[in-house]
């Protein structure tokens, strides 16, 4: 197969400088805020953004290490596959974020929700539509155990 090479289209800013400390998911980071600057060369395709109030943002995990393929995660003290968690140590650190828009200036997005170290590069912005990304689900694996600790989850830094 042939390798595939993406290029940012901007970086994102938030407060949390290392991965320790950050929320680990952005329902944990209700509230605190965070930009998005894209780079000039792609400001035109924000084109009507701010029609939106939620956005996936898609970026690399810059600060990752490669991981083995099992791994305890934050939430639990049992080895897990390393697709079944969502975790940034990953064969390709490719990381999602629903994050509630606040406001458009030029190529800054102002956002809050956010669960991301500072200085991540962006990949792609999605806008969030709830009729389209929203589905019931049967099951949610080991998390179902263990989902009642996301609100005060933090990094640990067990993952970088």
């Amino acid at each position: 197969m042939n390798e595939i090479r993406y290029q940012p289209i901007g970086v994102i800013h938030s407060p949390f400088k290392e991965s320790k400390g950050t929320p680990i998911q952005p329902t944990a980071a209700r509230g605190i805020p965070g930009t998005v600057e894209v780079f000039p060369e792609y400001a035109e395709g924000l084109e009507g953004i701010g029609g939106f109030s939620h956005l996936i943002l898609i970026y690399h995990f810059h600060l990752s290490r490669k991981s083995p393929l099992k791994v305890k995660p934050f939430m639990d003290d049992k080895p897990h596959g390393i697709f079944t968690i969502r975790g940034p140590s990953r064969p390709n650190p490719i990381g999602i974020s629903v994050v509630h828009l606040l406001k458009v200036e030029g190529n800054i997005l102002h956002i809050q929700d956010i669960d991301i170290v500072d200085g991540t590069p962006l990949l792609d912005i999605k806008p969030y539509v709830p009729k389209f990304d929203i589905r019931e689900v049967e099951r949610i694996g080991w998390l179902e155990e263990n989902v009642h600790k996301l609100p005060t989850s933090k990094d640990d830094g067990r993952f970088t």
